[in-house]
């Protein structure tokens, strides 16, 4: 397997972890104990927070934050400018007027399952788990958790539809009782996922 490619611009942490084959591009920063893993490319400019847990195959394009307590499994897509949010009450102080330090914070866990797609300038909230094989439209703010295979947009993104694994919109579905069977135009590929 190819080595990983470090860019001399970009700083990663001694005690992080990466992958064969995984490309870091321009001014990208990799905090310590950060995982990614085989196959990766982290465009410019991303920050990766300490802890952070990247799977095989995934692309994380150009400008985003990835914070702490956040997990991309293999073959994601994160656009450009997208931002992982972590804390849901975030302060610089304390009740007590002095700043917080790196423990002062409360991260939730953010989980992004095999295949999804986040589209650029995209926000996550903290502890949001967004499906396999999803796609978030740009530009959107995402509140609650994202079904499997589901197309979400918008601010606060909602279900507008299904997407299959090819990332054709489904223009054909059949709803079962808590499942729901979705059709692709594109691929012919037929897919049978919960509501």
């Amino acid at each position: 397997m190819a080595e990983a490619y470090i860019h001399p611009t970009a700083e990663v942490s001694k005690s992080a972890k990466i992958g064969s084959g995984t490309k870091i591009w321009h001014q990208c920063q990799v905090r310590e104990n950060a995982k990614i893993g085989n196959n990766c490319i982290l465009a410019k400019n991303v920050y990766m927070d300490h802890d952070v847990k990247i799977g095989d195959n995934v692309k994380i394009q150009n400008n985003c934050s990835i914070y702490f307590d956040a997990e991309i499994e293999d073959g994601a897509f994160i656009g450009p400018h997208v931002c992982f949010a972590n804390d849901k009450t975030p302060r610089a102080i304390a009740p007590d007027g002095k700043l917080k330090n790196q423990h002062g914070w409360k991260a939730s866990k953010t989980i992004v399952r095999k295949g999804s797609s986040i589209g650029a300038g995209s926000v996550l909230l903290p502890g949001i788990i967004v499906g396999q094989f999803a796609m978030i439209g740009a530009g959107s703010v995402v509140t609650k958790d994202v079904s499997d295979y589901a197309l979400v947009y918008g601010n606060p993104a909602e279900l507008r539809g299904y997407v299959c694994k090819c990332g054709a919109k489904i223009t054909n579905l059949e709803e079962t009782g808590n499942e729901i069977v979705l059709y692709c135009g594109k691929c012919n590929e037929k897919i049978i996922t919960k509501k």
